[in-house]
This record gives C-alpha cells, structure tokens and sequence, in this order.
C-alpha cells in the first residue's frame, strides 16, 4: 500500500515556459511554436539524461551552468537551430531569465488535479526538487504548495537527485517505510535510479513516448501517474 507520493517539481509538477523560449526564438528569426518546443524539449530530456547523467558519465549536478547549457543546446538541435550565435544567445538568456525561478515557473495542467486525487485517497504528497533553493516559492505561488504536506529542496538540505540521503530525507519526514512510497519524475538516472537506490518504487514521466523501453513504469504526466500508482484508488 503506497501511503506516501514524493513528486519531482520541474517537468514534473511544474511545466516549462514553452511560449517564452518561442518568443525569445522568434526574436533571433527563429519560428516555432510553443508545441514545437515542447516536443523538442521532451527529445531534450532523454539526451540529456544519457549523456550527462548517466551512470557512466561524471558525477554531474543537475543545477550546474554546464548541465543547463548543455539541457539549451540539446533542446535547440531538436528544433534543428545549429547557429552558434542563437545557441550562445538562448544559453545567456536562460541564465538571466525570471530569476530566481528560471522557466519552470508555470503549473503543469493537470498538477493540481493529480494532488487533489493524493489527498483525496488519503495519500501524502511532498516534493523532492533539485533546485536552486525557488521551489517552495514557485509551488506557493502558483498554488499548490496547499496540497503538499512538505517541500525538499536540494539547494536547502545540502544534497540532490540521485543520492539516496535526499530520499530518506523525505521518509523520515513522512515517517513512511521506503515500500510504502513512491516517486515521479522526468529523468531515468536522477529520478527512476535515486529512488530506486532508496528503495522507492519509481514513475518516469514520458509524455511524448521518447524515453523507449525502460524497466520501471511510465506515464504520459502527472495525474496518470498517480493513478497508476493508486491503483484505482480515488477515479
């Protein structure tokens, strides 16, 4: 019986802002449209986890210049923008972008919906983020700090994804036994591999079907992942 959700905040619980990297596209002759880079984005992710994440390559923080950098880079090549000169400009412009919260600083459409259903069930929800210590105001602002029980940030407790102490950080918060909870995120090797590391049973988020096979469940977002973890519970 799972008694206990911890969520990943960025691409998990909070959506990046599509509409702004398109504008600021289209303002070095670059036309997409905000889907575009949203599917872009999804490609992004799964490149980014294999090349800079991944078990083999060095231990990398998530909240780095580089990884940032490299996240743009990739995301840009999906859109097929090769120019050194727009590459560069959108890495700046990421950097100095709504500070301190950066582009994840919309709610995803349906994170309010899959929190409700939590607490509905009698589940507690909190979230686990790599951030640069914005989380909790971004998740209050936007309203759904309300249906969390609590918020670790990475940048307050001095350790991040994959590392298992940020986990049993959130266990021993909510005095919950590592089978009896699970984790959503959008990344295999800091999200699915951390949590499992912590004995969590794992979701990966994989809404444009990108990721491949992998070992462990998948959903296309948030509110199906926790009712696939629920397991009927709450519908």
């Amino acid at each position: 019986m799972i008694r206990a959700v911890f969520l990943d905040a960025g691409n998990t619980l909070l959506r990046m802002n599509y509409p702004a990297i398109a504008a600021e596209l289209a303002r070095h002759g670059v036309r997409t449209a905000p889907g575009e880079v949203e599917r872009a984005e999804w490609r992004a992710r799964v490149r980014l986890d294999e090349t800079v994440f991944a078990p083999t390559a060095p231990a990398t923080s998530t909240e780095s210049r580089a990884s940032g950098d490299r996240y743009v880079r990739l995301l840009l090549e999906a859109l097929g923008v090769a120019d050194e000169g727009i590459v560069g400009a959108l890495g700046e412009w990421r950097r100095t972008y709504n500070p301190p919260v950066g582009l994840w600083d919309l709610a995803d459409p349906r994170a309010d919906a899959a929190l409700r259903l939590l607490r509905e069930a009698g589940v507690a929800a909190a979230v686990i983020s790599n951030s640069n210590g914005s989380a909790r105001s971004i998740l209050e602002r936007l309203g759904l700090a309300a249906h969390l029980d609590f918020v670790i940030d990475s940048f307050e407790v001095g350790v991040e994804k994959p590392d298992l102490r940020i986990f049993a950080l959130a266990l021993a918060r909510a005095a919950v036994a590592p089978a009896e909870a699970a984790y959503v995120g959008d990344l295999y090797s800091v999200d699915v591999r951390g949590a499992r590391a912590a004995g969590l049973e794992a979701v990966l988020l994989d809404p444009g079907g990108c990721w491949g096979p992998r070992d462990c469940p998948t959903a296309p977002d948030v509110l199906a992942a926790v009712r696939l973890l629920l397991g009927g519970r709450g519908l």
